[in-house]
């Protein structure tokens, strides 16, 4: 599994004074890049080619979180196809542990020359299936 930690900025509030929904998918979308950073992507690495697009993305709140709160954002690979992969988010407060939000993306390999979703590298299945998470 792989985590990190966010702390909520206040311009990520609602009037209501808790983060707003809008604001967990950025949280899922930096767990997200980390994810593939820590794969080998970079980027501004040419050598592996930055060729993913999301085609789903969903989010359940589970409890309300605050401006200057620590959130523990962990990512796992819930599913692996032949060319499209599930990513799943717990996010949890990093003191208590208490479940906040859990969400998920579908992520599909894409040829951007011919505009159509492809088979997943080689090199990309192996560092995923290091991540699967069997539940």
């Amino acid at each position: 599994m792989h985590e990190i930690e966010v702390r909520v900025r206040f311009c990520e509030t609602d009037a209501l004074g808790h983060v707003n929904n809008a604001s967990y998918f950025q949280y899922m979308e930096e767990a997200r890049i980390r994810f593939f950073e820590d794969l080998g992507y970079k980027i501004e690495d040419k050598s592996k080619n930055w060729n993913f697009v999301v085609a789903s993305v969903g989010c359940d709140f589970l409890s309300q979180a605050f401006f200057n709160q620590s959130i523990k954002i962990q990512t796992f690979v819930k599913k692996i196809g032949s060319k499209s992969f599930t990513l799943e988010n717990m996010m949890v407060d990093a003191q208590t542990g208490k479940p906040i939000a859990k969400g998920h993306a579908v992520v599909v390999i894409f040829d951007f020359e011919t505009q159509k979703s492809t088979s997943i590298p080689e090199y990309l299945y192996e560092g995923l299936t290091q991540s699967l998470i069997h539940q």
